[in-house]
């Protein structure tokens, strides 16, 4: 559901890096608009320059030139110390390989950005039960990573990525590790949080995780392709 309030948005993107001696545009040009509710779906093959993009909504990376604004901060004007700050409080990011700490349990890896945060302990331990429930883990509390499936990890990711309840959550490949079954569970885990209010921008190959978005763009060679209706 879309005019809800502008999230983010790119204007004029362009990331160039150096190969050696050789000037590589692994975006350029791309212009983007993310409304509250949006669930968009960006497809194209590997160096295609989806997870770049990924880096710069989220402000992992930052634009050789042009801008992108998250809620109306322009991140390209702000101090790495700000920058740090708004992607722990208003982004959450799923990544392919889960990025889970092997050391702590599912609880725990998805307490750390609410520590973190600075949120009451009490408060802290009422929200992990909540997310681990809601992503259908709530019996896996106490297990470490090394004690789970692929799926059950990406689960935890995703409870993870909510944890500071964020405006935008930013998923890269999160089903390039999974089998077809287990990539499909979690499509339609993320098509629940968008019908529950939750905006996402998700990049991928994978055709039916993208066919649970309510956007689709095509990219190739560092460009966005025109919007298809999904």
């Amino acid at each position: 559901m879309r005019g809800r309030g502008r999230v983010a948005e790119a204007r004029d993107l362009y990331r160039t890096y150096l190969r050696g001696s050789t000037e590589v545009e692994a975006v350029r040009g791309v212009s983007l608009e993310i409304d509250a509710r949006d669930y968009l779906a960006v497809l194209g093959p590997s160096g295609s320059g989806k997870s770049t993009l990924l880096n710069l909504l989220g402000g992992i990376d930052r634009p050789t030139a042009g801008r992108v604004e998250l809620l109306g901060h322009d991140t390209t004007a702000l101090s790495d110390r700000r920058l740090t700050r708004l992607r722990l409080e208003k982004v959450g990011f799923v990544f392919q390989r889960f990025h889970l700490l092997p050391a702590l349990t599912a609880a725990e890896n998805v307490e750390l950005p609410m520590a973190e945060a600075a949120m009451a302990k009490a408060e802290r331990r009422r929200r992990v039960a909540e997310l681990l429930d809601y992503v259908g883990l709530s019996h896996r509390l106490d297990h470490r990573p090394g004690e789970l499936s692929g799926g059950e990890m990406q689960r935890v990711a995703i409870a993870r990525a909510l944890a500071n309840r964020p405006a935008l959550i930013l998923a890269d490949e999160p089903t390039g590790e999974l089998d077809r079954k287990t990539g499909a569970e979690i499509a339609e885990l993320f098509r629940r949080l968008n019908a529950d209010g939750t905006t996402l921008v998700v990049v991928t190959h994978d055709l039916g995780l993208a066919e649970a978005a309510t956007r689709v763009r095509q990219m190739r060679d560092g460009a966005l392709l025109p919007e298809e209706a999904a």
